[in-house]
């Protein structure tokens, strides 16, 4: 059955117009209600604008303060630690994979190479800006070290984002005419879906990697009047949790390799998935 073209831009103008809608709502709480971090606002506006209201909805859940005062203490269950991370890592993975589909598109590449550069990008911008250079601070004001430090959660973390995403961007936009199109509505509904996609199989990664302390999770703002705690200008009382939680975790290098191969096994299996339907090309 092939749905008329009127009836699936009208799905997506709606989609836009909600998402629209649920940007302007996560924005104005973050600057009036919600006591997030800096990296953790531009976070929740990305993901928002990436998937409309059902970012909103899991903003709504997990990071919303309901009264003044509270949120570190709701955001202090584990779900919603790793809600944070999660989004932390899918906005900067997102970011870097919708940038990369827009410069391959342009280029004309094949969509064997679109999917490596996306990968590419991802990485970078996920690894070397939204957890290095915009988490530094947790790290000494090092950037090196952050990268260091961050690597392995990254990269995992970035596989597993892949793993969701690579199969519905290829094969959508590959099937659905005008779906490689940055300029079409249709480019953008796919990335929304994609976006969705990959933050459901890139949670439970997430989950382990806070519960670990290899990861941090979702972090209040400092509080305006000073403190004179030594570690005051991390974040409040659960941001300053996972601060100590990522400076020490407890996990054996064997387990990072496992967990690695795990990630890279299932990143090769999603493509490979993906072939049977779309024919990826290299030239």
């Amino acid at each position: 059955m092939i749905i008329p073209e009127s009836i699936t831009g009208g799905v997506l103008l709606l989609w836009f117009m909600l998402t629209a809608a649920s940007l302007i709502f996560v924005i104005y709480d973050l600057q009036k209600n919600t006591p997030a971090m800096g990296v953790m606002k531009l976070a929740w506006g990305l993901i928002v604008l990436y998937t409309g209201p059902i970012g909103l909805f899991v903003y709504l859940l997990s990071c919303k303060q309901p009264m003044p005062g509270t949120h570190d203490a709701y955001i202090a269950a584990h779900w919603k630690q790793s809600v944070g991370s999660l989004m932390h890592c899918v906005a900067g993975d997102a970011t870097g994979i919708i940038l990369g589909a827009i410069v391959t598109f342009h280029l004309g590449l094949p969509n064997g190479l679109d999917i490596i550069i996306e990968y590419i990008a991802a990485f970078v911008v996920g690894l070397f800006v939204f957890q290095a250079l915009f988490m530094r601070s947790m790290f000494g004001g090092s950037y090196f070290t952050a990268v260091k430090k961050t690597f392995f959660s990254e990269t995992v973390s970035m596989n597993f984002v892949m793993v969701g995403m690579i199969p519905v961007m290829a094969i959508l936009r590959a099937k659905i005419p005008g779906g490689d199109d940055p300029a079409g509505l249709m480019f953008w509904g796919i990335s929304s879906l994609a976006t969705i996609a990959g933050g459901l199989t890139a949670y439970p990664v997430n989950s382990w990697l806070v519960g670990s302390g290899l990861k941090h999770g979702m972090m209040s703002a400092p509080a305006p009047e000073p403190a004179a705690g030594p570690m005051h200008d991390t974040a409040g009382m659960a941001g300053m949790d996972m601060h100590a939680e990522h400076r020490k975790p407890n996990v054996s290098f064997t387990t990072k390799f496992l967990v690695f191969l795990l990630s890279a096994g299932c990143l090769v299996l999603a493509v490979w998935v993906t072939s049977y339907s779309v024919t990826l090309r290299l030239k």
